[in-house]
């Protein structure tokens, strides 16, 4: 699962008994040689479907990371591309390592409950940040989202299917979850990185709620389960014009 480059198991360890804030410090520089870094094939799918829907003018990459979804919204976006996160590690790797073409990337320290922007962008991203948001969450998330978007925005993120019942994947994922809830009944500063909380009926209720409009793209890369339905879909949520 990891390069030779990647973190050692001692470090996922002390990563893992952190904050989720200073683990990601702890973790940033090798962080993009470990399968938590969304890969580049969901990227370049998510960025020929928002060609289709664009182009927009200012893009925001919510839970950014070391930067990978800035190269994304580059080249979707004309005017500019912001990207943030509260790992000041995270931001560092971005700041040194991302340099796409197109419209100036700047890095922004702050929370994603806690935006530090008006209305500002017309598109907003996230790659693989839910995780870390609790259910209870995911109102306060989504309302800071629709309060930087301008009128006629859209708030879009990758979605994969969840892993059938009593398949690898499933027990993988509920083992994943069961490790993480004893790890933080035991010990502190929690780490919350909850996998299958994210679940896509309760999200997009919560988007509503928010005042989203929200639309379901396959995304043909990544082919169609036995039963037709798409591997993966680009959820786009949008704001009244």
């Amino acid at each position: 699962m990891f390069s030779p480059e990647g973190p050692s198991l001692r470090e996922l360890a002390v990563q893992a008994l952190s904050s989720v804030e200073r683990g990601y410090d702890l973790l940033a520089p090798k962080f993009d040689h470990t399968p938590f870094r969304t890969p580049d094939a969901v990227l370049d799918a998510v960025e020929s479907a928002l060609r289709r829907t664009g182009p927009f003018d200012a893009g925001l990459d919510l839970c950014c990371g070391t930067g990978a979804g800035a190269g994304v919204l580059a080249g979707v976006c004309r005017e500019r591309v912001v990207g943030v996160d509260f790992s000041a590690g995270m931001l560092a790797v971005a700041r040194e390592r991302v340099r796409p073409a197109g419209p100036p990337v700047s890095f922004v320290r702050a929370d994603a409950r806690a935006l530090p922007f008006g209305p500002a962008f017309d598109l907003v991203v996230s790659f693989g940040a839910f995780g870390h948001f609790l259910p209870r969450e995911l109102p306060g998330l989504f309302a800071q989202v629709r309060s930087v978007l301008r009128p006629g925005g859209c708030f879009a993120f990758p979605l994969v299917a969840p892993p059938r019942p009593g398949s690898l994947g499933y027990w993988m994922l509920l083992g994943f979850d069961a490790v993480m809830r004893v790890r933080n009944a035991l010990w502190r500063p929690p780490f919350v990185m909850y996998y299958r909380a994210f679940r896509f009926g309760d999200v997009r209720h919560e988007l509503a709620r928010a005042a989203f409009r929200v639309e379901l793209h396959a995304l043909p890369e990544f082919g169609r389960r036995r039963d037709g339905s798409p591997r993966v879909r680009l959820v786009v949520a949008r704001t009244p014009d």
